[in-house]
């Protein structure tokens, strides 16, 4: 399939069980140390880079969580299943409690398809791709969760704003600060230790049922308010977020752990990354770090968009292996299709590629990365060179308060703080002599002329195909907040929501 070796394919088709992990953080490329974190604090993530393969790089598709999120269950860019505002130009969007959209029916979920070939499929912790019931994750292809719907913002009133629900499966059975305790003044939570125990048990149900699983973990520790648990609070050398990431990197190691006890980790083709770059505005107690990436979470500079990727599959993937393949997290949506022997849908663009070839055989793929920012293509990558049509970081007004995305990184002309547009002459760089984005290339220079020649030939085929889907994140209403999510009257915290009142959602970023 694909170009994959025939005899690695049905090698793998051969097993009697064939499943599927996804670990799907917040976390920066340099928060690593297969990456160049210099404390090393994450052993278990570089013990899978040296039995896997890293991809160096490896993008999200959006800057912001959600659409990440859309992307990778979907396979497709978040402006086509519409994970995107209009409201204003070139603004990120995410799901907070009161937006009034989400995943739309139309669009078709990993799990959904999965399903085709006997899959069973759980998430653990943030869904993020709308609260309202029709957005459920069991409405749209998962058969278990364990998790919420929204980030862990709070604690709030239960007046104003309720406290987030946590589900299990189809009813809520607590609330976050509530029932689930999370201290704002210690950071100390047991939530990662609980989305570790839960995809232990979901992993040893279905390996002792011989069932084919998919268990995408989708845990936020590392997302401000940052949290972790006693036993890990205070051993980093980076704070309370290095806990966190001390506290992740055990999880994993555990649950790589737990497929070699099993005897499935042969079975499992296992894949770590992030939905964006670190968060800087939180830094430096509470944000991560993106190496020698320019600007973070919000922006489609490399620290917003380029992130941590490794592929562990024992007896398939050769140790201590490094690509340099040009990844999306909308791949995994296509390569997983293919391991399951299933294919794309074929009515509807897919923007993910099969990485089988290059994980499997060490090819590389022709493919542009888009870097878009709500309903505007930003930036593109075409082998080793970036084009920005438009840069900003964020608003003057935005900024004199004190949101910054790009902490000490000011690069003149580059890091705005107005929108500038550059569609006449694109701001050109060499991301392999200049990956922190600090040098344009000069406009006079053949190098650009030769480089620009052949973006706008892969730009304009983009555009001329470009079918945007209706945007899901432009009303917001504080009635479909979680007043009373479902189960619960079983705990007697339903809440009375206000009178509904739509309004068009504000986007400043």
């Amino acid at each position: 399939k694909s170009g994959v070796d025939p005899a690695a394919f049905s090698l793998w088709k051969s097993k009697s069980t064939s499943c599927g992990v996804f670990f799907f953080l917040q976390m920066g490329w340099g928060d690593v140390g297969a990456f160049g974190e210099p404390s090393k604090e994450t052993p278990n993530l570089d013990q899978m880079a040296s039995e896997g393969m890293l991809f160096l790089d490896f993008y999200t598709a959006n800057p912001l969580c959600s659409p990440s999120r859309a992307a990778l269950l979907t396979g497709r860019l978040p402006v086509r299943n519409g994970f995107y505002t209009t409201n204003a130009h070139a603004r990120n969007a995410y799901t907070p409690q009161d937006i009034v959209g989400g995943i739309p029916d139309s669009e078709l979920l990993l799990p959904e398809l999965l399903k085709k070939a006997g899959y069973v499929s759980k998430i653990i912790g943030k869904w993020h791709l709308g609260h309202r019931p029709q957005f459920h994750p069991l409405k749209h292809g998962f058969d278990e969760w364990f998790g919420s719907p929204n980030c862990h913002f709070g604690p709030f009133d239960n007046r104003e704003l309720p406290n987030i629900p946590v589900y299990r499966d189809w009813e809520m059975i607590g609330r976050y600060y509530e029932d689930f305790r999370i201290d704002r003044k210690t950071g100390e939570a047991n939530l990662t230790q609980t989305y570790l125990q839960e995809a232990l048990d979901f992993i040893s149900k279905q390996q002792a049922s011989q069932q084919p699983f998919f268990l995408y973990w989708a845990i936020d520790a590392t997302h401000a308010p940052v949290y972790a648990s006693k036993q890990f609070l205070g051993t980093s050398q980076r704070g309370l977020y290095g806990d966190a990431v001390r506290e992740i990197d055990d999880s994993v190691g555990k649950i790589l752990k737990h497929l070699q006890k099993l005897g499935i980790s042969e079975n499992t083709f296992v894949f770590f990354t992030s939905d964006n770059g670190a968060a800087l505005i939180s830094a430096p107690e509470e944000g991560g770090s993106n190496g020698p990436f320019l600007c973070g979470k919000e922006t489609t500079f490399e620290g917003g968009m380029r992130e941590p990727a490794i592929a562990w599959w024992p007896g398939h993937i050769p140790a201590g292996g490094v690509s340099h393949q040009l990844g999306n997290v909308m791949d995994l949506f296509t390569t997983s299709l293919s391991l399951a022997g299933l294919q794309p849908p074929s009515d509807r663009q897919i923007d993910g590629i099969d990485l089988l070839p290059a994980i499997l055989q060490g090819k590389l793929i022709d493919r542009p990365i888009f870097y878009y920012r709500g309903n505007e293509m930003m930036a593109v990558r075409v082998g080793i060179y970036k084009a920005h049509y438009w840069t900003w970081s964020n608003s003057w007004e935005e900024y004199s308060k004190g949101i910054n995305f790009c902490p000490g990184q000011n690069v003149s002309g580059v890091t705005t703080h107005t929108k500038e547009e550059h569609t006449t002459l694109p701001l050109l760089f060499h991301l392999g002599r200049d990956p922190g984005e600090k040098y344009p290339l000069s406009f006079a220079s053949d190098e650009y002329q030769r480089a620009m020649q052949w973006i706008s030939g892969v730009v304009q085929q983009h555009k001329a195909t470009m079918l945007p889907g209706v945007p899901q994140l432009n009303v917001c209403d504080k009635a479909v907040m979680n007043w009373s999510p479902p189960g619960c009257e079983k705990l007697g915290k339903c809440l009375k929501p206000p009178k509904s009142d739509p309004k068009k959602c504000f986007w400043p970023h």
